[in-house]
């Protein structure tokens, strides 16, 4: 399970809205100074994303906790390979079939169709990769626990 720590905006009846904010692991890397990443890193600053999590356990949350997400390795491994690998995929092999089309209707050059085959290609990659993410409640992340302190007078020293 790769963990997140993460702040709740909203509460609704569909799920949980809360924010991470984006981490750069340069901090703990001993080249940060010369390292690509590291630039890219502050230049980009450290912005933060909105996500819909589920809240399997119904743990009592409320807008402003400091909650733990998780998502499963798994999930992501796959999810990846999705969202990367299957539009790739498709807009090679449209475009290679663009490009047979062009030899059989016996076009000079045929890179023009070969170039709008592919881009119908990586088009239906994306569809295919949304609508294959959308349904499925392995690829959201889950509230694994509330992570804000609890404040007790009866405990203070």
């Amino acid at each position: 399970m790769i963990e997140e720590t993460a702040f709740v905006v909203a509460v609704g009846p569909q799920g949980v809205w809360v924010e991470t904010q984006r981490q750069s692991a340069c901090g703990q890397c001993a080249v940060r100074k010369g390292c690509g990443t590291a630039v890219l890193g502050k230049a980009l600053g450290k912005k933060r994303s909105r996500v819909q999590v589920a809240n399997p356990r119904q743990a009592p949350v409320r807008v402003g906790d400091q909650v733990l997400i998780g998502i499963d390795e798994s999930a992501l491994v796959r999810g990846s390979l999705a969202v990367y690998l299957v539009p790739l995929l498709s807009f090679f092999l449209f475009g290679v079939l663009g490009q047979a089309l062009a030899r059989q209707l016996l076009l000079d050059s045929g890179e023009g169709l070969s170039i709008l085959f592919s881009l119908v290609g990586l088009l239906l990659g994306f569809l295919w990769a949304r609508r294959y993410a959308r349904g499925d409640q392995r690829y959201q992340p889950v509230i694994l626990a509330n992570a804000t302190p609890v404040v007790s007078f009866y405990n203070t020293p």
